[in-house]
C-alpha cells in the first residue's frame, strides 16, 4: 500500500512467508533492517578510497580523484580512507558502528542500470531473469486470500514512488497503492490536504477523507506516529534521504512491528560533472555523499535518543560501481564491483576484504575485481541479523551463499550454532538434477556418502579437507534412478544423516 508522508510516497507491502518470519523475528528480537539504495551506480573508488593505491589512481583518474591530504583517515587503518564529505560516517566508523564489504558484485556483471538493478533486487545471477524478489519469494501458496487478507502492520515499507522488485511476489504485486494520504502529518492528525474551494473541490476533499479512513494500514501508522517524535537535532534540511529516514525512525520508535524498510537516494550516475572544476572535493558526488553521511548520522543519533538503536541496522547498495579510468567530462562510467556499507550498533566493525588493486596504467577495459558475491551479504542479513533458519534463506537466495561475518553474534547464537545439526537438509528436496548440501565443519576431512533404499553406497558426494565453518557441496543426479536416498555426513566425531528424494 502506498501512503504519502511528508510529501513522500510510502509503500506498505503485504504478507509472504519470509516476511512473516521476519516479522516474528522482529516481534521477538525487535530487529529492523533499513536498505538504502544509491540509485545510479555509486563510484566506490571515491567513496572508500584505497590510499595504498594512490599513485595508480592518480594516473587513472587524476581529474576526479580526491587529494590525498583531504582523504578522511580511519582509526587504526592506514591504507583506506573516506571521501571528505563523509565526516559523519567516518565518525560512525571510528565509533565501531560501520562494517564495509569490499568488492561486492557477481560473476559476469551487467553494465545496464535496469538489468543490474534487477539482479540486485531479485537476488539473481547474471544469466537469471527472475520476476520475484529475494525478500518476497514465498507468497501465493501460503497466502491464497491475498489481497483480501492483510496483516495488522505492514511487513515491509518502502518510501518512494514504486514498490521495490525485492519485495515482489511470484504471482501478484504485494504492494497496494493508497494515494489519498498525502503527507505524514495527515496520517498523524487524521486530516487530508484540502482541494480547491470549489463545489467539485469540496466533494474531492470529502472523498479523500473517506478513502483515508478505509485504508487497512492507516490506524497502525497513526498509532505508531502518535507514540513517538523525532528527537535528533542533526537532521539536515533539503535532504530527501534524511526526510525518509526521519519517517522510518519515528515509526520504529512508535512500536510498528515492520522489520524491513527501503529508502533511496538518486543521482549517482555521474558520467559528467562528478566533480567541480579543479576542486575534486566538490561537485555532484560530494553533494550526494554528504547527503548520505548527514542523513545516516542523524538517523542513528535519533535512534539512540529514542532508545531503539540496539535493534536497528542499515545498509547501502547500488546497482554497480564505476570504472577505474575517469573520462574527459570530469566523470566516471559504468563499472562492476563496489563497496557496501552496513551500519549499526552490532556490526563487526571494520573492513571485510582488501583494497582493490589498481593497474599502474589502467585502460578503459580495466575494471574492479569482485571479492564477494553480493548474496553473501544478504545471507548475513537473513541468518545473522534476523535469525532466519537456513532453509528459509536458502529459499530466499535460491542457492547456498556463505554469510559474511558482518554482524556480531551473541552468546545464544554461538551456543545454537554449536548445538545445531552439523549437516543441513539438502535444498531443493525433492530434486531432479542437482541439490545443495550445506554443513558446518570443524575443519579437516569431511565425507558425505549417498546410500540408496537398500543401504548400498551409490555416490561419494564429498571426500576432502574443508576449512572450519559453513561450507556446501552440490550433489548431481548423474543417472541415479528416482527414489528415496540417505546421505551420511562424517567430520571427526560429528556424524549425521538426512533423507532426500530424487524425482523425474
Amino acid at each position: 500500500m502506498a501512503y504519502m508522508m511528508n510529501g513522500l510516497p510510502v509503500k506498505a507491502l503485504a504478507a509472504s512467508p519470509l516476511l512473516k518470519l521476519l516479522a516474528r523475528q522482529a516481534e521477538a528480537t525487535g530487529r529492523v533492517m533499513v536498505f538504502i539504495q544509491l540509485v545510479g551506480g555509486n563510484d566506490g573508488l571515491n567513496t572508500i578510497i584505497p590510499i595504498d593505491q594512490y599513485s595508480a589512481l592518480s594516473t587513472a583518474r587524476g581529474n576526479v580523484l580526491i587529494p590525498e591530504e583531504k582523504v578522511l583517515k580511519l582509526n587504526g587503518i592506514l591504507e583506506t580512507g573516506f571521501h571528505p564529505a563523509m565526516s559523519g560516517l567516518r565518525d560512525l566508523f571510528n565509533n565501531s558502528m560501520v562494517n564495509i564489504v569490499q568488492g561486492a558484485s557477481y560473476t559476469n556483471p551487467n553494465y545496464s542500470h535496469f538489468r543490474a538493478t534487477d539482479i540486485w533486487l531479485t537476488g539473481a545471477s547474471s544469466n537469471q531473469y527472475l520476476n520475484d524478489g529475494w525478500l518476497g519469494r514465498y507468497l501465493a501458496d501460503e497466502n491464497p486470500d491475498y489481497p483480501q487478507v492483510l496483516t495488522p502492520d505492514p511487513l515491509a515499507i518502502q518510501i518512494g514512488a514504486t514498490v521495490s522488485t525485492a519485495l515482489q511476489g511470484p504471482n501478484v504485486n504485494m504492494g497496494m497503492a493508497v494515494t489519498s494520504i498525502e503527507n505524514f502529518y495527515n496520517i498523524v492528525n487524521n486530516q487530508v490536504t484540502p482541494a480547491p474551494p470549489t463545489p467539485a473541490g469540496h466533494e474531492l476533499t470529502f472523498l479523500r477523507f473517506i478513502a483515508q479512513q478505509t485504508q487497512q494500514y492507516t490506524s497502525s501508522l497513526q498509532a505508531a506516529a502518535a507514540k513517538a517524535n523525532n528527537l535528533s537535532k542533526l537532521y539536515p534540511e533539503k535532504n530527501s534521504l534524511a526526510d525518509q529516514l526521519k519517517i522510518v525512525a519515528r515509526l520504529i520508535a512508535g512500536g510498528l512491528s515492520t522489520p524491513v524498510y527501503m529508502v533511496s537516494l538518486g543521482g549517482f550516475d555521474t558520467h559528467a560533472g562528478q566533480v567541480e572544476g579543479m576542486d575534486t572535493t566538490t561537485g555532484t558526488h560530494a553533494d550526494l555523499l554528504g547527503k548520505l553521511s548527514t542523513a545516516v548520522t542523524a538517523f542513528f543519533d535519533d535512534l539512540k535518543l529514542l532508545k531503539v538503536d540496539d535493534r536497528v541496522a542499515a545498509m547501502t547498495f547500488s546497482e554497480f560501481g564505476r570504472r577505474i579510468l575517469s573520462n574527459g567530462g570530469l566523470g566516471t562510467d559504468h563499472g562492476t564491483a563496489a563497496p557496501v556499507m552496513v551500519f549499526g550498533k552490532y556490526v563487526n566493525p571494520g573492513i571485510i576484504g582488501s583494497n582493490p588493486v589498481i593497474p599502474d596504467n589502467a585502460t578503459v577495459r580495466d575494471d574492479l575485481e569482485m571479492q564477494y558475491d553480493y548474496r553473501k551479504i544478504y545471507a548475513a542479513v537473513l541468518t545473522d541479523w534476523f535469525g532466519a533458519p537456513r532453509e528459509v534463506w536458502l529459499d530466499a537466495l535460491q542457492d547456498y551463499y556463505t554469510p559474511l561475518p558482518i554482524f556480531r553474534k551473541d552468546d545464544k547464537q554461538i551456543l545454537e550454532e554449536r548445538n545445531e545439526d552439523p549437516v543441513s537438509q539438502n535444498y531443493p528436496n525433492p530434486f531432479s538434477d542437482k541439490t545443495c548440501i550445506s554443513f558446518n565443519s570443524q575443519g579437516g576431512s569431511v565425507r558425505i556418502m549417498l546410500y540408496d533404499a537398500a543401504g548400498r553406497m551409490v555416490k561419494l558426494v564429498a571426500d576432502k579437507e574443508y576449512d572450519a565453518g559453513y561450507n556446501h557441496v552440490y550433489l548431481y543426479r548423474e543417472g541415479l534412478p528416482p527414489g528415496n536416498y540417505v546421505y551420511k555426513f562424517m567430520n571427526w566425531n560429528n556424524k549425521a544423516s538426512k533423507k532426500l528424494t530424487i524425482i523425474d
